[in-house]
């Protein structure tokens, strides 16, 4: 059976830095064990080599009759197919790239005719953005369903434009049921945007099917990290707003009193474009796309019940979770531990075990305050993991509970640090942690 579960758990693709060896504070190396794919996603090999084929041929882009720039702007406006086929988008909907996530959602928010409704469960980039043009916040409650009657209850109450949601809490990993969602909010006069940001990099989102308007992700969470990201949504709202920046790239004409604008999605690219960036989403979706789902999906269940299992049997461990009635989850986790500062946990678990979480507040500030904690401890796993770094994991989280740490932390402006910090190429300090406070 062991064998079994070892096999489903092995890595599903190849990713950078799966060898990476790690120094220790008290010395030595071990390999690398990465559970922060939810804040940055390695790059696949498809990925890296595709932007190492690229290299040679980077050039400008729709601006230039050389070879090079033909081929560099036939690679950035083929992956918008890649993109698009990877979606399923619509025929009325369009492909523009942008840096993030979080930029691309202060884009759409600049378009938006109206109010728009949020949970307060979101991650800020689906949350600060909305506030320009009108926002109204749902606070979630113990259930799906009644956070759901919530929502209608609102959008019922006063038309609005549009309702922000995420696909899965970045916190917790949760999942909501966004097909339902969209037929609430079409029902209601309302467009839906999903935040798909920790979605995308596990799950087959499938835009006519759901019936999602728009959607943005960053693809340094899909497993592409050059600086890309891209909203899809439809194109009448994109095209009817002021351009998101105003420069080259994105008129058809100019002279000294006026502008045409192009259409979307040129209309808010201006500038020299990432092409770099835009292909290596386009090579992600396209590899991502080859990969069997149920496999991908089999590997994630069992790697995250392992590790659900492994961690409950800790004496200390506890789960945050925002819904009881939450059937469906990705591949996240995030816990607390009794008697120890989050940010005590993850230094302790990089400095003596080489392993990566993520500690804080994640960006999610109100959800994190109605969950009645100041911070946690988060842990992802993605198409790279393997079991034994799991085991890895739990069994430091158990020494920890058990033995202590063998080394001192101190905390410097919210950031926890070994002392002294004996690995080369660290001073000791990391700055202030924005999103721990």
């Amino acid at each position: 059976m062991t064998a079994v579960l070892d096999q489903t758990c092995a890595p599903i693709a190849r990713v950078s830095g799966c060898d990476l060896r790690v120094p220790l504070v008290q010395g030595g190396t071990r390999t690398y064990a990465n559970f922060d794919y939810a804040a940055s996603a390695p790059a696949l090999a498809q990925v890296c080599d595709r932007v190492n084929e690229l290299l040679p041929y980077y050039a400008s882009v729709h601006r230039g009759a050389g070879y090079a720039s033909r081929i560099s702007t036939d690679c950035y406006e083929s992956a918008r197919t890649s993109v698009s086929r990877f979606l399923n988008c619509a025929d009325d909907q369009v492909v523009v790239f942008t840096r993030n996530t979080t930029d691309s959602l202060n884009l759409l928010a600049a378009c938006v005719p109206g109010d728009t409704v949020v949970l307060d469960i979101e991650h800020h980039a689906n949350f600060l953005p909305w506030t320009r043009h009108g926002r109204r916040v749902v606070t979630a409650a113990a259930t799906i369903d009644e956070t759901i009657r919530r929502l209608v209850a609102e959008l019922c109450t006063k038309p609005a434009a549009l309702l922000a949601v995420t696909g899965a809490s970045n916190v917790t990993g949760e999942v909501l049921p966004l097909r339902r969602l969209a037929q609430i909010a079409h029902q209601c006069g309302a467009r839906i945007l999903v935040d798909a940001a920790q979605l995308a990099p596990h799950r087959r989102i499938d835009l006519c099917d759901i019936g999602i308007d728009y959607l943005a992700l960053s693809g340094h969470k899909l497993y592409a990290p050059f600086g890309a990201g891209v909203l899809v949504g439809r194109r009448d709202w994109l095209d009817a707003a002021e351009p998101y920046l105003a420069g080259g790239g994105a008129v058809r004409r100019v002279s000294t009193t006026d502008a045409e604008w192009a259409p979307a999605p040129q209309r808010h690219e201006a500038g020299s474009p990432n092409v770099l960036g835009a292909a290596a989403v386009a090579a992600a979706c396209d590899t991502l796309g080859s990969i069997d789902a149920q496999a991908a999906a089999e590997h994630e269940r069992a790697l995250t019940e392992r590790l659900r299992d492994g961690l409950q049997a800790i004496a200390g461990v506890n789960f945050l979770r925002i819904w009881s009635d939450s059937a469906d989850s990705v591949g996240i986790l995030a816990f607390t531990l009794d008697g120890f500062a989050p940010g005590r946990v993850a230094a302790y678990l990089s400095a003596e075990h080489g392993i990566g979480v993520r500690d804080g507040r994640f960006c999610a500030h109100p959800l994190l305050d109605r969950l009645g904690v100041d911070g946690a401890i988060r842990v992802s796993v993605g198409l790279g993991t393997r079991a034994a770094d799991v085991d890895r994991l739990i069994e430091a989280v158990a020494a920890l509970t058990t033995d202590g740490p063998d080394w001192d932390y101190t905390c410097t402006d919210g950031q926890w640090n070994p002392t002294p910090e004996t690995r080369p190429g660290l001073s000791g300090t990391a700055g202030t942690a924005p999103c721990t406070f």
